[in-house]
This record gives structure tokens, sequence and C-alpha cells, in this order.
């Protein structure tokens, strides 16, 4: 009896593992996910300062079909490597956009204002992003989602007017579920997710998804060692006939 006791605890104790440790892993980082390629063939990075000003045509040279690249945060922050990174990336193959930090600390006219000075609109342009997180004291107090559409909306349309292209929304699944869930129809999603496939409770698709934020590859010298990658949600016709949309 003693010995079949044992055997079941340990039986126990690997099945346990198999199902937490992995998740773990997954969330440090010492797992990544790898989707398959022949499903999802049009990848791309995003970066910013933390991968410095980058060797575009080493990176562009990667298996990469576009980059978003940081510009602005807030109503004045401007990334320090926008400027040289917008301008070399245009001289590749890959389509290139800009994304923008959403503050809640400031309102979305202004917001709006930093990236248009900021960001100037190119042929094979990405659609503007707006990326939603949660930062500093807003990570354990976060504002309304009342109060955030108010100003988001606003940054939305300034966008789109100046663009002609309706924004991406770049969220978390903490912040999609607060601010995005079920609203904003008409945006496409660009969502992050390190442990599987994204998914949302309200059944809606997504058109991007960050899938890790732990690549590594050659091209950039910044201190952050690794470089997020993404995923398009379709074929390569399809991505290319997205990029060129425009709005009235």
């Amino acid at each position: 009896m003693k010995k079949k006791i044992i055997i079941a605890a340990v039986i126990f104790a690997v099945i346990t593992a198999a199902a937490v440790i992995p998740a773990e892993l997954f969330l440090h980082g010492v797992i990544g996910i790898d989707p398959p390629l022949e499903k999802y063939p049009v990848r791309g990075v995003d970066v910013s300062s933390y991968q410095g000003e980058v060797d575009w045509q080493t990176l562009a040279g990667q298996g990469i079909a576009f980059a978003w690249i940081k510009a602005t945060e807030g109503s004045s922050f401007t990334d320090r490597c926008f400027a040289y990174n917008y301008a070399e990336a245009q001289k590749t193959t890959l389509c290139v956009g800009a994304y923008h930090f959403f503050s809640y600390d400031s309102s979305g006219e202004t917001q709006a204002k930093n990236f248009i000075r900021t960001v100037a609109e190119t042929d094979n342009m990405l659609p503007p992003a707006v990326d939603i997180e949660f930062y500093g004291d807003y990570a354990g107090n976060p504002k309304s989602r009342e109060e955030v559409t108010e100003e988001l909306q606003s940054l939305l349309n300034a966008l789109e007017e100046h663009y002609h292209r309706k924004p991406v929304l770049y969220a978390t699944g903490r912040s999609y579920s607060m601010y995005l869930s079920g609203a904003y129809e008409d945006y496409d999603i660009w969502i992050r997710n390190m442990i599987a496939v994204p998914s949302f409770a309200d059944g809606r698709e997504w058109r991007f998804w960050q899938y890790t934020d732990k690549a590594q590859l050659d091209g950039y010298h910044g201190e952050e060692p690794c470089i997020d990658m993404n995923i398009f949600n379709g074929t390569p016709t399809e991505f290319y006939q997205y990029v060129s949309e425009r709005t009235e």
C-alpha cells in the first residue's frame, strides 16, 4: 500500500508540474511561443530606443515584412531614436509605421498633436498605432473606462483625420478587457499574448499579434538585447492590400 501511495504521489507531482511550470516559464520569458510559419507567414517587429539606432538593411533581411517604430508618448515626449529609425527603415522593403504610447495624464487632443508633428505620412505606411497599457500608479489604480474612452476617442479621431487610416489599437489582455472589449469595432486590434494564440471573450478577431518580446535578431545594438515579434493575421497578399487601404 505504501508503495502505491508513493507512486501515486510521484504521478501527481509530474502532472502538476506539467500543468504549472510551463506557464511560469512563459511568463518569465524562459520559453517562448513560436507560431507555425505556414499559418502566419507575415511577420514583423516593433522597436523603440531600447533597440537603439537600428541597422535596417540587416534587420529587414531576416524574414520580416513590417516594422512599427515608437514615435511619441503623451503630449510632449518623442522617442530619441525615432527620426533615425523611421527614415532608415523606409529605405528597405519593409512596410513601416509609427506608434504612440497613450498617456492617462493628458488630453487626447494634445497627444494627437504630438504624434502628428513627429510622424510624416509616407507611402506604404502602416496605420498609426496607439499603445494602451498600464504604467506607474495606474497599474494598481487604473482610470475608469469612461475617463479613458473620452480622451482615447479624441486621439483616434484626430489621427484618422490626418492620416486617412483608422489607427490600430495595441493592448494587453488586461487593458483590452478594461477599455476596449465590446467597443471600437471599426478599429483593428494588435494584441500582446506570450502564451497562446489570442482569443477574446467578446468574439472579435485580432489583426496583429505580438507573440514574443524575447526574440533576438541581427541589426540592433541598444540596451535591450531582445526584440518584439509580431504576426499579421492573413496572407501576404492580404497584408499588402491592407497596407494600401485608406479612408476618405
